[in-house]
C-alpha cells in the first residue's frame, strides 16, 4: 500500500469514527437535556453537526490512543451543551448577528484600547464612568488586563490566575464584570481580556488539592518526585526568565516535589496530556464568554504543549489543542474570537493565524520594526519585512501595536536583517543601547528589561512617548525637539491606523504619558522595569488633552483625528497591502484598495526632509491629482514631493 492509500485509508476510518461516535453522543445528549427548549436544542445541533468533525479530529489526534477516549469525548461534549443552555439570550443573539458578519472586526471602524483596571479607572465601576472617554476617543475594542484573583503578593501583573470565575476583589465582582460587558456592547465596544491557559496560580483550587496529595488533581500539573524527568526536559529547554529564576523546575518542599514552572515558581504549567485539563479549561472560557467576553488574548500559546526531547515551544500539538477550543466556541458561542499573543520567531507567529484557530494576532513584528526604524532613521528592513511578512489568511486580521504592557523584544528575522546586509546580533546591540539610551545622540530614554551581561541580550522597557524622545526634551525645554517626538510618536501610530487590520492603543499613550520611575520604590516591582511603562492613569493631566499649547493636547488631538479619518474610509477596512520601493530608504510606503478605493501611504522615519520621485508616486497612486486625508489639502503632483520631518501622508486620488 502506497503513502497515499494508507493516508486515504486513515481519512475513511476517521470520518467513520467521527459519524459513529456522533450518532452516538448526540441521543444520549438530548436525552440528558431534555428539558432544554426545543429551538436553542436544535441550534446546537446544527453547530455541532457543521463543527463537529474539526473538534472530532482535534481530540482524536491528541488524546485518541487513550482507552477511555470517547468517554472524555461525551463528556466535552457535555459540557459544551451545558455552557451552550446557560449562555444569556442577548449573547445568543449577537451569536447570530455575528454569524451574519463574520469579518466585522475587518472593519475600518473597529479601534482598539488596552488598559489595567486598577491603573486606569481603580475598578470596574470607574471604567464604567470612563465610556464617555472611550466613546470620545473612538474605541470600539477595549482589552482589559488580567483582572481575576490572583496571589497578593507574587502574581506576575495578574497572570498567575487563581480563579478563572472571580475577580479580583479590589476591582469588583464577576457581576460587575458582566454587567459592563453589556454595556459596552450596548455602546458598540467589545470586551476582550485574557485567557491564561497555560498555567495557573499555585494558588488555584486545581493546585491546592495537588499539594493535598489529591491524585486527580495532581495530573493537572507537571509534578515530579525528583530531578531524573526534570533534567531531561531541561537539557532541552531555555530558560525564560534566568536573572530572576533559572530553570523551568520548582522544587516545593512541602511536598517533597519539582513542579514544572516555565514562567515563575508560583505559576504552574497545566497538563494537557490529561483530557480533563482540557475540558476544565474549555468550561473555563466558556463561562467567560458567557459572561459578555467577545474576544480572548490566548496568553502563551507557544508554550502549552510539553514533549519529552523537544524545546516544548510552538509544537505541532499546541495549535491542535487550540483548534480545538476554536471548535467548541464555533458550538456554543460562535461570536467569540481568538487573538494569538506569541512573541516568538516571525515565522511561528505566523502559524497561529487561521480562521479555525486564532482568528486574531498580534503583530510584535510590525511593532519592533517601527521603533527599529526610528533608530535607524532607515525603513529598509521595515520594508523588506512587512513585504514578506505581513500577509495572512483571508479571514484573519492582524492587531497592530505600538507599545503594549509588556517588553519589546527585537524579533525580526536574521536571515531578513542578513539579505540586507545586517548582522541580527550586532543590530539587537545597537538597539538596546539606542533605547536605552546609552547610545551617544539617542533620544530614548527607556531601560532594558532582563539583560544579561554575559551575552549583552535584553529586551526593552518604556512608554511610547519616553523612547519617541519626549521625556528628554521636555527635561532638557527644547521646544524642536518636543515637537520631533511628537512627530514621532504620531508617525508610528499613524501606521498601525493605515497598514490594514486593528490598531491597538495602550492607553496614555494617546497623551504621550512619560515613564514612572516610582515603581523602583516598591519591593514587589523594583526588579521588574516594566513597571516603569505602567503608571496610574493621570486624570488630572487627562484634562489637558483639548489643550493645543500642550504636548498632551497636540498628541490627543492629532490622534483622534487620524482616528477619525480612518474611521470614515472604507479603504482602511479590510483590503489587499503592498509595500512600495519609493528608491529612498527613509520612506516606508504602502498602498492597500478595495471596492471602496486606493490610498498610498508615504512616512519620512528620518528628522530630515525627503524627496520623493514624482513619477513614482504618480505610478503607485495611479493619479497625478492627489488629496492628503491627514492635512486635507489637494497636491497636484508636477514636481517631486518633498516630505517634512516625519511627516506621513495619506494619498487618495482627487477626482475634484
Amino acid at each position: 500500500m502506497t503513502t497515499r492509500q494508507k493516508d486515504h485509508a486513515t481519512k475513511r476510518l476517521k470520518d467513520h469514527a467521527t459519524k459513529l461516535t456522533y450518532q452516538r453522543i448526540l441521543p444520549r445528549l438530548r436525552q440528558r437535556f431534555s428539558g432544554a427548549p426545543e429551538d436553542d436544542w436544535l441550534l446546537f445541533e446544527r453547530r455541532l453537526q457543521r463543527h463537529f468533525g474539526p473538534l472530532f479530529s482535534a481530540l482524536f489526534h491528541l488524546y485518541g490512543s487513550q482507552y477511555d477516549f470517547f468517554y472524555h469525548v461525551e463528556s466535552i461534549l457535555e459540557t459544551a451543551a451545558r455552557m451552550w443552555l446557560q449562555r444569556p439570550t442577548d449573547l445568543k443573539t449577537l451569536d447570530v448577528e455575528r454569524e451574519s458578519d463574520p469579518l466585522w472586526y475587518q472593519s475600518n471602524e473597529v479601534i482598539g484600547g488596552v488598559c489595567y483596571v486598577d491603573l486606569f479607572a481603580g475598578d470596574l465601576a470607574g471604567v464604567r464612568e470612563r465610556l464617555p472617554y472611550f466613546k470620545e476617543l473612538g474605541l470600539t475594542y477595549l482589552h482589559l488586563m488580567p483582572l481575576f484573583a490572583s496571589p497578593e503578593q507574587e502574581n506576575d501583573g495578574g497572570y498567575a490566575v487563581s480563579s478563572y470565575r472571580e475577580v479580583d476583589p479590589s476591582l469588583g465582582t464577576m457581576a460587575e464584570l458582566a454587567e459592563l460587558a453589556a454595556i459596552l456592547r450596548e455602546h458598540g465596544i467589545s470586551l476582550v481580556l485574557d485567557f491564561v491557559f497555560n498555567h495557573t496560580s499555585d494558588e488555584h483550587i486545581w493546585a491546592r488539592r495537588a499539594l493535598e496529595g489529591d491524585p486527580v488533581y495532581e495530573d493537572f500539573y507537571f509534578i515530579y518526585p525528583d530531578r531524573k524527568i526534570p533534567d531531561a526536559y531541561d537539557a532541552h529547554l531555555r530558560e525564560i526568565f534566568p536573572d530572576v529564576r533559572p530553570g523551568n523546575f520548582t522544587y516545593r518542599p512541602d511536598i517533597e516535589r519539582w513542579v514544572w514552572t516555565t514562567f515563575n515558581s508560583f505559576q504552574w504549567d497545566l497538563n494537557y496530556h490529561n483530557p480533563e485539563v482540557f475540558r476544565h479549561m474549555a468550561e473555563e472560557m466558556l463561562f467567560l464568554t458567557n459572561a459578555g467576553v467577545e474576544i480572548l488574548r490566548l496568553d502563551a500559546v507557544a508554550f502549552i504543549w510539553k514533549q519529552l526531547g523537544t524545546n516544548c515551544e510552538n509544537l505541532p500539538e499546541a495549535h491542535i489543542l487550540i483548534q480545538a477550543y476554536n471548535a467548541l466556541a464555533r458550538i456554543v458561542a460562535p461570536a467569540l474570537l481568538f487573538k494569538s499573543e506569541a512573541i516568538v520567531h516571525p515565522d511561528e507567529v505566523a502559524k497561529y493565524i487561521a480562521t479555525n484557530e486564532c482568528t486574531l494576532s498580534y503583530n510584535p513584528l510590525l511593532m519592533a520594526l517601527l521603533w527599529e526604524s526610528l533608530a535607524t532613521r532607515q525603513t529598509t528592513l521595515l520594508a523588506h519585512s512587512m513585504r514578506e511578512r505581513f500577509g495572512i489568511g483571508g479571514g484573519c486580521a492582524w492587531v497592530n501595536y505600538v507599545r503594549c504592557h509588556d517588553d519589546i523584544g527585537w524579533t525580526f528575522d536574521d536571515g531578513d536583517a542578513s539579505v540586507l546586509g545586517i548582522d541580527g546580533y550586532g543590530h539587537r546591540q545597537f538597539l538596546n543601547a539606542f533605547y536605552s539610551g546609552r547610545f551617544e545622540g539617542s533620544f530614548a530614554r527607556g531601560l532594558p528589561f532582563q539583560e544579561d551581561p554575559k551575552t549583552g541580550d535584553a529586551r526593552i522597557s518604556g512608554t511610547c512617548a519616553s523612547l519617541a524622545g519626549l521625556e528628554k526634551a521636555l527635561r532638557e525645554e527644547t521646544e524642536v525637539e518636543v515637537e520631533l517626538a511628537i512627530r514621532r510618536i504620531l508617525l508610528i501610530h499613524s501606521t498601525i491606523l493605515s497598514i490594514g487590520g486593528i490598531p491597538l492603543l495602550y492607553l496614555g499613550d494617546e497623551i504621550g504619558t512619560l515613564n514612572d520611575y516610582s515603581y523602583r520604590q516598591d519591593p514587589a516591582k523594583m526588579e521588574d522595569s516594566r513597571w516603569v511603562h505602567r503608571p496610574a492613569t493621570d486624570w488630572e493631566k487627562m484634562t489637558f488633552r483639548h489643550d493645543r499649547q500642550r504636548p498632551e493636547g497636540q498628541i490627543y488631538g492629532r490622534l483622534r483625528q487620524l482616528i477619525s479619518i480612518r474611521k470614515r474610509y472604507a479603504m482602511f477596512s479590510a483590503t489587499d497591502m503592498a509595500v512600495v520601493d519609493l528608491e529612498n530608504e527613509h520612506v516606508f510606503g504602502f498602498v492597500r484598495w478595495n471596492e471602496a478605493g486606493r490610498v498610498l501611504v508615504l512616512c519620512n522615519f528620518s528628522e530630515s526632509a525627503q524627496a520623493l520621485s514624482a513619477n513614482l508616486v504618480r505610478s503607485y497612486g495611479l493619479a497625478y491629482d492627489f488629496r492628503d486625508l491627514v492635512a486635507g489639502e489637494d497636491i497636484e503632483l508636477e514636481a517631486d514631493l518633498v516630505l517634512e520631518p516625519y511627516q506621513f501622508l495619506w494619498l487618495v486620488h482627487d477626482e475634484g
